[in-house]
C-alpha cells in the first residue's frame, strides 16, 4: 500500500478547489444537499490530507460565498484530540454549511479483494480470513479515548468478525464511559453473523450503510463466501431495522454512484445487473423505510436532526421536485428523476 500511495501524484489546491464545486453540482442534480465527508484518508494515508482539505478547500468555498452543499466532515481518529481542541474553539458548526462531525477508522478491508475480515475463511482462498487493518489495541484506545471527550466514532467494518469486533468495542466504550448520547456508527455493516443486528438495536449503534454496493457484490460474494453464507448474513437491511437498529443509508462516492433515487430503489427491489429475482428478498425494505434511511436517520447519524432530514417547523426547507406525480408512480418508474433541488428554500439546482 505504502508503495502505491508514493506512486499517487499529488493533486493541487486549486484541483480539489475546482472538485469541490463539480462534486456540489453533482449532489444537487441528484437530489442531494448534505454530505458526510470522511476526508481523504484510508490505511497508509496521511492523516493530514483531511485536515489539509478543512483549511486549503472547505474554508476557501465557504469565505468566498461558494459552497453549495452542506458537509459534515470526519477526521481520522489518529487525530482526535485536535478535532476536540477546534470543537472547543468553534463548537460543531462552523458555518451554515460546515459542520465537524466525529472521527473515523478502519477495522477491516473490503470484500472485492478478499480483505475483509470474517469469522470463516473465504471459498476462493481457503486459508485467508480477511485482514484487520488497524491493531486492535490501538483502535481500542484511540476509541475510547475519543468517546471520553464527546467524540462520535465511526469504523469500517464489512466482514462479519470485523463488525462483531467492533460491536464489542462499542460495548466496552459504552461500559467504560458511561451512558449518553453518543451514537457510535459502523461503516458498511455489510455481513453480519447471527447475533450482531440485535447487538446493533441494544447498543444503540447505528448501521451506515450503502445499498448500491450489493448491485456490485451479489455475484461475487456466492464466489467467495459460499451461496448459503452470503444469502444468510448479507446487507441485512430489514432484519436490522427488525431489532430497532437506526438503518441510515448513503452512497460511498466515489466508490459507487452518488444517486439516492437509485439506491432508495435498490434497498426497495435489491435486483443485481441481470438478475431477475431479488437477492434475499427477505431483506428487501419499503419505500417508506427506505425514505426514511435517506432522510432523517441520515441525519440522526450525524446530529444534524435539528437542521436538516425532514419538512419540519423550525428545520432549513430542502426538498426535491421529481418528475412523478406520486410516490407510487416513483416506486414503480425506473426513469423518474431530480427535477429541481432546494437548498434551505433556495432553488440550487438547475
Amino acid at each position: 500500500m505504502k508503495l502505491l500511495i508514493a506512486s499517487i501524484p499529488e493533486v493541487s489546491v486549486d484541483e480539489r478547489k475546482e472538485a469541490l464545486l463539480r462534486a456540489s453540482n453533482l449532489a444537487l442534480a441528484r437530489g442531494v444537499t448534505t454530505v458526510v465527508d470522511v476526508g481523504r484518508y484510508f490505511p497508509g494515508a496521511s492523516v493530514e490530507l483531511s485536515w489539509e482539505d478543512l483549511s486549503d478547500v472547505y474554508r476557501w468555498a465557504d469565505s468566498t460565498r461558494q459552497m453549495k452543499i452542506r458537509v459534515c466532515l470526519f477526521f481520522p481518529i489518529e487525530t482526535w484530540s485536535r478535532l476536540k481542541g477546534l470543537i472547543r474553539e468553534s463548537g460543531r458548526k462552523l458555518s451554515d454549511w460546515i459542520f465537524l462531525g466525529g472521527v473515523k477508522a478502519f477495522s477491516d478491508g473490503s470484500l472485492g479483494s478478499n480483505s475483509a475480515l470474517f469469522h470463516e475463511p473465504y471459498t476462493d482462498e481457503p486459508h485467508n480470513y480477511g485482514l484487520q487493518v488497524t491493531d486492535f489495541e490501538t483502535l481500542s484506545n484511540m476509541t475510547l479515548d475519543s468517546d471520553r471527550s464527546g467524540l462520535q466514532v465511526a469504523i469500517h467494518a464489512i466482514g462479519d468478525r470485523a463488525n462483531h469486533l467492533i460491536l464489542d468495542l462499542y460495548e466496552s466504550v459504552i461500559s467504560a464511559n458511561g451512558v449518553r448520547d453518543r451514537r457510535l456508527r459502523i461503516e458498511h455493516a455489510q455481513h453480519l453473523a447471527a447475533a450482531s443486528a440485535k447487538r446493533f438495536g441494544r447498543l444503540g449503534v447505528i448501521a451506515s450503510v450503502q445499498p448500491d454496493h450489493l448491485l456490485d457484490d451479489a455475484d461475487s460474494a456466492a464466489k467467495k463466501l459460499g451461496i448459503e453464507r452470503a444469502n444468510r448474513g448479507s446487507y441485512l437491511f430489514k432484519t436490522l431495522l427488525s431489532q430497532n437498529a437506526e438503518l441510515s443509508f448513503g452512497s460511498d462516492w466515489p466508490v459507487a454512484e452518488i444517486n439516492p433515487l437509485k439506491s432508495i430503489k435498490t434497498a426497495m427491489f435489491r435486483k443485481p445487473p441481470g438478475w431477475e429475482m431479488p437477492w434475499i428478498a427477505s431483506e428487501c425494505v419499503t419505500l417508506n423505510e427506505a425514505l426514511k434511511a435517506y432522510t432523517i436517520s441520515a441525519a440522526r447519524a450525524c446530529f444534524l436532526e435539528n437542521e436538516v432530514g425532514s419538512l419540519s417547523p423550525g428545520k432549513l426547507a430542502d426538498f426535491v421536485i421529481l418528475s412523478a406525480n406520486s410516490l407510487d408512480a416513483f416506486a414503480m418508474d425506473m426513469s423518474v428523476h431530480i427535477e429541481a433541488t432546494y437548498v434551505g428554500g433556495v432553488k440550487s439546482y438547475p
